[in-house]
């Protein structure tokens, strides 16, 4: 009876010291929650200035080890207008509504951005024949058309517009990228860099943060910085009206 206490004892205290040891590395690779660098990205979905950054850039952060100081989230609503009885009008037309909710509804399936934003990305990479291609890859086709075939792909745009319409400084173009709440302005091309400065945590900076080459990745490109104007979209609006 003393042997079988001693032995349980012993294998608690061992597991114990294994647990310790787990948290203490995952606790100096991975930021927690709390600490890591916020990072949205207000955009829409057939603008082709997003589909860039989206594409190649936004994919330095699972490239890399930046997704462990990273919380990435994706708004997609960008330049659209929402009129007073709460119809939704996009900059590239109907189509783009479409994606816009058949991308929020894969965040809604999907809550981790390790798992939507490839998806996104694949849309992004191919707004076409995406259906086909990204539903055969990645899954999820019942449950993202029963979202959006349902009232709740309308409820999820009118979140992510009230995000992007109560923005302060108000969005002026898309893609828009704050970081920690900041907008990036001029630093959009140049994102990697503005999270590493941001992050404040206590664990490790990525390699990333270090490397001399912050703008490269496998599979990225360099991403210039072009973006469409939100002023323009509304005033044209205003002149196919009058």
């Amino acid at each position: 009876m003393l042997f079988t206490m001693a032995s349980s004892s012993s294998h608690r205290l061992v597991f114990f010291c294994l647990a310790c040891l787990l948290f203490t590395f995952s606790y100096n690779f991975v930021a927690g929650e709390s600490d890591k660098v916020k990072l949205n990205l207000y955009y829409e979905s057939l603008c082709p200035y997003c589909q860039s950054f989206i594409a190649d850039g936004l994919v330095k952060i699972f490239d890399s080890d930046l997704h462990t100081i990273t919380d990435l989230k994706l708004v997609p609503f960008g330049n659209a207008h929402v009129s007073d009885k709460l119809t939704v009008t996009c900059q590239h037309g109907e189509e783009e509504c479409k994606l816009n909710a058949i991308e929020a509804c894969a965040i809604r399936t999907w809550p981790d951005p390790n798992v939507h934003y490839w998806f996104i990305r694949c849309i992004e990479n191919d707004t076409t024949n995406w259906e086909s291609s990204c539903f055969t890859k990645y899954g999820g086709k019942k449950a993202i058309k029963d979202c959006y075939t349902s009232d709740l792909s309308k409820t999820l745009i009118l979140g992510y517009a009230n995000q992007t319409l109560s923005l302060k400084p108000k969005h002026i173009y898309v893609p828009w990228v704050t970081v920690n709440g900041k907008p990036q302005y001029q630093h959009l091309d140049d994102f990697v860099a503005q999270v590493c400065k941001a992050y404040k945590g206590k664990a490790s900076l990525p390699k990333i943060c270090h490397s001399s080459a912050l703008s490269k990745s496998p599979q990225s490109k360099v991403v210039k910085l072009q973006v469409s104007y939100a002023e323009e979209v509304f005033n044209h609006q205003a002149k196919n009206l009058n």
